[in-house]
């Protein structure tokens, strides 16, 4: 088996090449029951005896990607408190880092998107900010290879995080009975057309936000491990083909053509840590917001 192919998807059948598909993206338990391992092959169908295999909740919940969750949440948590130990009024280059991600945060996405209320929400940006930037990095980190937003469970979970947020906010400031009603009839639209606009606007900022928001994030960070998983994969088992000079030289053009792709990534996957979290704040400003 090359290294290579090993670090991004674990194969299985004495090592014989798998093609990248949606197997690669499947959840593994840290500590899996017996019999898991017979009943999730990496390709094709469960043998039928696994019909009556019921997995324990460790099976279902204690796997490689939760635990890669946790361990961006630990490096989060670590990296704040490191950064703010010792703080002086010359800062120095890790005082500097992290007042330069921070200022960013506050005055780049909390303060321009929000206005004076920005400060009660700036933890919350600010922990969003960097969790996803960090899960989204582990796709390019040689010990997980693997971002953790392309599962899509976890930006759904961000984005119910992001909807009770908000919601709770106009709640908090209006009341439940004005704040649904700011939001799903805007000011000035004729009577004659509010049977056709409050639907639209419920579904808009009460379904489809949240939706969208995890979607995005998903779809993107899903195709670019995919594409990854092609150029790395293909290009492994095509120098490992023997007399043939062709594939041998195909597989290092994808090999080396892999690094821009890993560049590609990492830019993408700060990108779409700012686009969710500016998306974020601008969900809560126009939940509060006042009218006009």
């Amino acid at each position: 088996m090359h290294p290579l192919r090993g670090l991004l998807v674990p194969l299985e059948g004495g090592g014989e090449f798998v093609p990248p598909n949606t197997y690669s993206f499947n959840s593994r338990p840290l500590f899996p029951s017996a019999g898991w391992e017979e009943c999730h092959p990496h390709e094709g169908a469960a043998p039928a005896s696994c019909a009556d295999f019921v997995p324990t909740w460790t099976d279902a919940w204690l796997t490689n990607h939760v635990c890669q969750a946790a361990i961006a949440a630990l490096v989060v948590i670590g990296f704040w408190l490191w950064v703010a130990r010792n703080q002086r009024i010359v800062p120095g280059k890790r005082q500097f880092i992290g007042e330069w991600l921070y200022d960013f945060i506050r005055n780049g996405i909390a303060r321009d998107v929000l206005g004076e209320e920005y400060r009660k929400y700036l933890p919350y940006l600010v922990a969003l900010f960097t969790f996803i930037l960090v899960n989204n990095l582990f796709g390019e980190f040689f010990l997980f290879m693997f971002p953790t937003f392309s599962k899509i469970g976890f930006p759904y979970g961000l984005a119910i995080m992001t909807f009770l947020l908000y919601n709770a906010a106009g709640i908090r400031k209006y009341g439940f009975g004005t704040y649904f009603k700011k939001m799903v009839l805007p000011p000035g639209v004729p009577w004659y057309v509010t049977w056709l606009i409050i639907p639209l606007e419920f579904l808009s900022n009460f379904i489809v936000r949240p939706f969208t928001l995890a979607l995005r994030l998903f779809a993107n960070l899903f195709a670019g491990h995919l594409v990854i998983l092609v150029f790395v994969l293909g290009g492994a088992w095509l120098l490992e083909q023997k007399d043939s000079l062709f594939y041998n030289f195909s597989g290092g053009v994808s090999i080396a053509f892999s690094f821009a792709i890993f560049a590609l990534e990492i830019f993408i996957g700060a990108l779409q840590a700012y686009i969710f979290t500016v998306l974020t704040a601008q969900y809560v400003h126009s939940a509060i917001a006042e009218e006009h």
